[in-house]
């Protein structure tokens, strides 16, 4: 059984000052109208697996590490001939990240991962979706300490969607900055 008294650093750090400091810049009444962190997802599209399925397996293993949980693999609902997929086809691999995991991600992502981007200008502001959730790509997933890049036989990209509790942007953006996301504005 998993160990419980563990509180992740960004969660303390989240319930001892952003709350408070969420709650007087936006002038909110009600607690639980408090922008928070919902959940995060990674997805990895793996397109050379109509060449090699075995590639599927690789990304499998690569964002377990990162994750630090089993992913599941996404299959394509339809064939498409042009593009060489059957139905059914293991075409990718994504993951859920909620709780303690969630936090402990977003912590390894701005403080060791975004750093190692190659040519950083930042975290594009506008990326929210109109519902309070922010979503980022990463060209390399090699990027995390948690990938050993001797053993890495294919870079694949990554997509990031963090999703917040509030459904205005402006909160969420508010959120995330105080996480230290580096926004380029």
């Amino acid at each position: 059984m998993a160990d419980t008294s563990y509180i992740p650093r960004l969660k303390t750090q989240y319930q001892d000052s952003i709350r408070g400091a969420l709650i007087e810049k936006f002038e909110l009444k009600n607690p639980m109208q408090v922008p928070a962190l919902e959940k995060v997802v990674l997805n990895m599209g793996v397109g050379e697996t109509t060449q090699d399925t075995k590639k599927i397996n690789s990304a499998f293993e690569d964002l377990q590490a990162i994750a630090g949980q089993k992913p599941v693999i996404t299959r394509a609902r339809n064939s498409i001939a042009t593009f060489k997929v059957r139905e059914d086809m293991p075409l990718g691999v994504k993951v859920t990240l909620r709780g303690a995991r969630m936090y402990e991600f977003i912590d390894r992502l701005v403080t060791v991962a975004l750093p190692r981007v190659r040519d950083f200008r930042g975290l594009n502001a506008k990326s929210f979706d109109g519902n309070g959730n922010f979503a980022m790509g990463l060209k390399e997933h090699i990027v995390f300490p948690e990938i050993n890049y001797d053993k890495v036989d294919t870079i694949w990209g990554m997509d990031i969607i963090v999703c917040t509790t509030t459904k205005d942007d402006d909160q969420a953006r508010e959120l995330l900055r105080a996480f230290n996301f580096p926004f380029n504005d």
